[in-house]
Order: structure tokens, then sequence, then C-alpha cells
């Protein structure tokens, strides 16, 4: 079994940056690539980007390009999601995901076996 514990959230300002990170134990060896979703409630969740194992390559949602990046330490077992230029419409509960078949592109919620419990992002008008 894989665990991720995401954290970073809070409230900023539209505008304003956070970075959050999502801190992977247990066997971290069946994952490779990482990724993370968010979900507004009543909406299903939406894929903002992956990377894959050694940070080479990467995928971003259209919406969050040229504002977010994803970074990974695997020395750490950890993935950051560092958010510029924050929108009102960012704001959304946070998760980092992985599957063992090691994508980091797939776009579908559904694909992804494991799951953080989320971190709540809030960006004010």
């Amino acid at each position: 079994q894989v665990h991720f514990v995401e954290s970073g959230g809070g409230l900023v300002q539209a505008g304003g940056s956070l970075r959050l990170s999502c801190a992977a134990s247990g066997r971290t060896a069946n994952v490779h690539g990482m990724v993370w979703f968010r979900r507004v409630p009543g909406k299903e969740r939406e894929f903002v980007g992956g990377i894959n194992w050694n940070g080479s390559a990467s995928k971003y949602a259209d919406s969050v390009k040229g504002r977010f990046t994803i970074s990974r330490d695997n020395a750490k077992n950890t993935v950051y999601l560092q958010m510029n230029n924050l929108k009102p419409e960012d704001t959304a509960v946070y998760y980092c995901a992985a599957d063992r078949s090691g994508s980091y592109s797939a776009t579908t919620s559904s694909f992804y076996e494991y799951w953080g419990q989320g971190t709540q992002v809030t960006v004010s008008s």
C-alpha cells in the first residue's frame, strides 16, 4: 500500500502563490508517475497536472499551464505543486494521486489507484 499526505493549502488572495506538497510513504517503489487533481464541491475531480518518475516530463491542464509547476524530490519521496498567479477559480480541494502503471498523463481520476486526503486551497478575489 502507498499513502500520500498533502499539505500547504490555505487562503490566498488572487494573484498570490502557494506551494503544495505531497509526501509519500509505504510501498513507494510501486509508484512512479505522480499527478495532481482538484475538486470543487458538486463537480468531478479535474486533472491539474502530472510528472514522470524522474521529473524529466510533465503535463498540465490548459487551465493552469504557465501558472502551475510540478516538481519532485525522490530522495524525500515528495512531489510539489507550485501555484502562481492564483485565481478565484483555482479554489478547490487538491489531491495527489498515483498508479502502479507509472502514468502521469491520464486525465481521468478513476485511472489512479492511490490518493491522498486532499488539502483545501481558497483564493479570494
